[in-house]
């Protein structure tokens, strides 16, 4: 079979691996994609020779820089939008308590053995005599067609080399929707325990491929099958099972989990937000209870939960900054609209839309999204009962204009007013005035948030300045 690469880059790697009389190949994702119909803009490069030389060859002609890598062997540049990396064809053999390997030259054959999946070992041939011709030692492209991921070579010598090809494999599988044959996923559950060695980043790399793939659901529970999820994510792994007592279950946590990670997924591409979903019920391990009277029970584990995120956040080694407070607030606020249903009131409205502020919508999608249950009747009753809360929404943030609450009565205008330097008084003031509105006993307006400071000012004791 010929791939017709038409690119103006393979026509020039092809010429100056002949003027240095080296084989070069294409090879990896970009074969795999280019079978799957796929856009691809990462091109890797294989070389029986020296592939340093041939990328800045390359680059020369193309006119562009060439990022050498050369205790790698490795080279990198871009070429109008597209990422293309040089290799030279290599062997590797590793020690079993280390990811370093040992490296020998070697052929593209070589080079195909050391690959983590048969559908990433393809390889098209950028010689003239052979142009676009598949190298395809172990039948790479019948996996492709039966949708199945499977190593080269043993799957116990491929994970054992680079235990991150576990994840991989995994994230494959959810990207792609294929399934991982069955000898590479019990060997997968034979040596997860080898993930450990492998760094947070790459890890983490890997899960936020899966978390942005159609169903995340499928990456996470083939991740807690196999027994990686205790590790890399215990904090979720931990939601699996249902304890029961004096006849009473409860909610099976994890697997409700998966049904709001991938209802969110359906609903939006916000990879923040399907962590939200993804982390929302973390507290519930250590906040389960059992009462005699009415079962089990999870109180506080919203607020528990939402503590746990800046620790899930350092351990994954995610941003800290305004991502990991988006996630901890939509876990902290996302039994606040559901408590709601029972009694919709402006003030419960105003104080939610408040806390929530730009974050509404999507906190609003995760609750929609939280309303599961095998019964379709039951969830078509609870969503009608959410949607006069959505209601209720629209109509108090049209009238009191809440969702950017800024006070009307700022901390200058106070200090300024009574001549006071920042102080509690000036809080306890701004605070009078926030809650008033917020219960609506005045409107969201400077003229009666200005009566109010006087009120609260005089019941403090305190004069205007030059009273």
């Amino acid at each position: 079979m010929k791939a017709p690469l038409r690119s103006k880059i393979f026509k020039i790697v092809s010429l100056q691996a002949q003027t240095r009389n080296v084989r070069a190949y294409v090879i990896g994702g970009y074969v795999r994609d280019f079978f799957l119909k796929r856009h691809s803009t990462d091109i890797d490069i294989v070389v029986e020779g020296n592939g340093l030389e041939i990328a800045s060859d390359v680059a020369s002609v193309l006119k562009v820089k060439a990022t050498l890598f050369k205790n790698f062997g490795t080279a990198m540049l871009r070429y109008r939008g597209m990422d293309i990396e040089f290799v030279g064809a290599r062997k590797e053999s590793y020690r079993s308590d280390s990811r370093k390997p040992v490296v020998e030259n070697g052929t593209v054959e070589d080079d195909q053995k050391r690959r983590d999946f048969t559908i990433n070992a393809m390889a098209f041939s950028l010689q003239q005599e052979d142009y676009g011709t598949l190298t395809d030692p172990f039948n790479g492209l019948n996996d492709l067609v039966n949708k199945t991921i499977r190593t080269p070579l043993d799957p116990d010598t491929t994970f054992s080399d680079d235990p991150l090809r576990m994840v991989r494999a995994i994230r494959f599988a959810a990207q792609l929707e294929f399934a991982i044959d069955e000898t590479a996923f019990d060997s997968i559950t034979r040596n997860a325990a080898r993930i450990q060695i492998v760094s947070q980043e790459r890890i983490t790399a890997e899960l936020q491929k899966i978390m942005a793939s159609g169903k995340p659901s499928v990456g996470f529970c083939l991740l807690e099958k196999s027994g990686l999820l205790s590790m890399i994510l215990p904090q979720v792994s931990q939601l699996r099972g249902v304890e029961t007592m004096k006849g009473k279950g409860h909610k099976e946590n994890f697997s409700h989990t998966m049904e709001v990670l991938d209802n969110v997924a359906l609903a939006s591409d916000n990879i923040w937000l399907r962590w939200a979903a993804l982390l929302h019920d973390i507290g519930k391990p250590s906040t389960k209870q059992f009462d005699r009277e009415s079962g089990w029970t999870f109180h506080g584990h919203d607020f528990i939960g939402s503590k746990m995120i800046p620790g899930i956040f350092r351990q994954l080694r995610l941003p800290l900054g305004e991502e990991m407070k988006y996630v901890r607030k939509l876990v902290q606020l996302h039994l606040r609209p559901i408590a709601l249903v029972s009694n919709v009131n402006d003030s419960g409205v105003r104080r939610l839309l408040f806390d929530a502020g730009e974050d509404i919508d999507d906190l609003m999608l995760l609750c929609r999204a939280d309303i599961t249950s095998k019964n379709p009747r039951t969830v078509r009753q609870h969503l009608g009962n959410f949607e006069l809360v959505s209601k209720k929404l629209i109509l108090v943030e049209e009238k009191d204009a809440i969702r950017n609450f800024q006070p009307p009565i700022s901390g200058e205008v106070i200090m300024k007013t009574y001549n006071l330097p920042p102080c509690r008084e000036v809080g306890l003031i701004k605070d009078y005035i926030k809650e008033a509105i917020l219960d609506g006993k005045i409107g969201n307006n400077y003229e009666e948030a200005r009566e109010l400071m006087k009120h609260r000012a005089a019941e403090l004791g305190i004069s205007e300045a030059g009273a």
